[in-house]
Protein backbone atom coordinates (compact mmCIF):
# COMPACT_ATOMS: atom_id res chain seq x y z
CA UNK A 1 0.00 0.00 0.00
CA UNK A 2 1.64 3.24 -1.10
CA UNK A 3 1.30 6.62 0.60
CA UNK A 4 -1.60 7.85 -1.52
CA UNK A 5 -3.58 4.65 -1.03
CA UNK A 6 -2.88 4.64 2.70
CA UNK A 7 -4.08 8.25 3.05
CA UNK A 8 -7.24 7.43 1.12
CA UNK A 9 -7.78 4.31 3.22
CA UNK A 10 -7.47 6.29 6.47
CA UNK A 11 -9.77 9.04 5.22
CA UNK A 12 -12.48 6.63 4.15
CA UNK A 13 -11.79 4.52 7.25
CA UNK A 14 -12.77 7.52 9.35
CA UNK A 15 -16.05 7.79 7.47
CA UNK A 16 -16.67 4.05 7.78
CA UNK A 17 -16.27 4.30 11.55
CA UNK A 18 -18.47 7.41 11.66
CA UNK A 19 -21.29 5.81 9.65
CA UNK A 20 -21.05 2.59 11.67
CA UNK A 21 -21.24 4.47 14.97
CA UNK A 22 -24.27 6.42 13.71
CA UNK A 23 -26.04 3.20 12.73
CA UNK A 24 -25.18 1.47 16.00
CA UNK A 25 -26.33 4.51 17.99
CA UNK A 26 -29.60 4.56 16.08
CA UNK A 27 -30.19 0.87 16.82
CA UNK A 28 -29.35 1.08 20.52
CA UNK A 29 -31.08 4.33 21.46
CA UNK A 30 -34.38 4.21 19.62
CA UNK A 31 -37.53 2.56 20.89
CA UNK A 32 -39.21 2.52 17.46
CA UNK A 33 -38.88 -0.53 15.22
CA UNK A 34 -38.73 1.45 11.97
CA UNK A 35 -35.92 3.63 13.31
CA UNK A 36 -34.07 0.50 14.41
CA UNK A 37 -34.41 -0.91 10.89
CA UNK A 38 -33.08 2.36 9.47
CA UNK A 39 -30.16 2.17 11.91
CA UNK A 40 -29.45 -1.37 10.75
CA UNK A 41 -29.50 -0.14 7.16
CA UNK A 42 -26.99 2.61 8.00
CA UNK A 43 -24.75 0.11 9.77
CA UNK A 44 -24.76 -2.20 6.75
CA UNK A 45 -23.91 0.75 4.48
CA UNK A 46 -20.84 1.35 6.63
CA UNK A 47 -19.78 -2.27 6.17
CA UNK A 48 -20.35 -1.95 2.42
CA UNK A 49 -18.16 1.14 2.27
CA UNK A 50 -15.49 -0.68 4.28
CA UNK A 51 -15.47 -3.55 1.79
CA UNK A 52 -15.10 -1.20 -1.16
CA UNK A 53 -12.24 0.75 0.45
CA UNK A 54 -10.46 -2.41 1.61
CA UNK A 55 -10.69 -3.91 -1.87
CA UNK A 56 -9.30 -0.75 -3.44
CA UNK A 57 -6.46 -0.55 -0.89
CA UNK A 58 -5.58 -4.24 -1.36
CA UNK A 59 -5.59 -3.91 -5.13
CA UNK A 60 -8.43 -6.40 -5.61
CA UNK A 61 -11.48 -4.36 -6.62
CA UNK A 62 -13.17 -7.33 -8.34
CA UNK A 63 -13.26 -9.34 -5.12
CA UNK A 64 -14.62 -6.39 -3.16
CA UNK A 65 -17.31 -5.80 -5.79
CA UNK A 66 -18.42 -9.42 -5.53
CA UNK A 67 -18.56 -9.16 -1.75
CA UNK A 68 -20.50 -5.89 -1.91
CA UNK A 69 -23.09 -7.39 -4.26
CA UNK A 70 -23.47 -10.33 -1.87
CA UNK A 71 -23.88 -7.97 1.09
CA UNK A 72 -26.50 -5.95 -0.81
CA UNK A 73 -28.53 -9.08 -1.61
CA UNK A 74 -28.39 -10.23 2.01
CA UNK A 75 -29.28 -6.69 3.14
CA UNK A 76 -32.38 -6.57 0.96
CA UNK A 77 -33.64 -9.90 2.31
CA UNK A 78 -32.90 -8.88 5.90
CA UNK A 79 -34.66 -5.52 5.58
CA UNK A 80 -37.67 -7.12 3.87
CA UNK A 81 -38.05 -9.68 6.66
CA UNK A 82 -37.55 -7.03 9.37
CA UNK A 83 -40.10 -4.76 7.67
CA UNK A 84 -42.59 -7.62 7.51
CA UNK A 85 -42.09 -8.35 11.19
CA UNK A 86 -42.53 -4.66 12.03
CA UNK A 87 -45.74 -4.56 9.97
CA UNK A 88 -47.14 -7.60 11.81
CA UNK A 89 -46.21 -6.07 15.17
CA UNK A 90 -47.97 -2.84 14.18
CA UNK A 91 -51.11 -4.68 13.10
CA UNK A 92 -51.18 -6.66 16.34
CA UNK A 93 -50.32 -3.90 18.85
CA UNK A 94 -51.18 -0.68 16.92
CA UNK A 95 -47.73 0.61 17.88
CA UNK A 96 -44.15 0.32 16.70
CA UNK A 97 -42.65 0.79 20.15
CA UNK A 98 -40.34 -1.96 21.36
CA UNK A 99 -41.93 -1.88 24.81
CA UNK A 100 -45.23 -2.95 23.30
CA UNK A 101 -43.72 -6.26 22.17
CA UNK A 102 -44.44 -7.71 25.59
CA UNK A 103 -48.10 -7.79 24.56
CA UNK A 104 -47.25 -10.46 22.00
CA UNK A 105 -46.81 -13.02 24.80
CA UNK A 106 -50.44 -12.72 25.80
Amino acid sequence: MNGETAGLFYLFGFFVVLVSICGLYCILVTRNLIRAIIGLEILIKGVTLLLVVAGYAAGQPALSQALVITVIVIEVVLIAVAGGIALRVFRHTDSLEVGELRKLKE
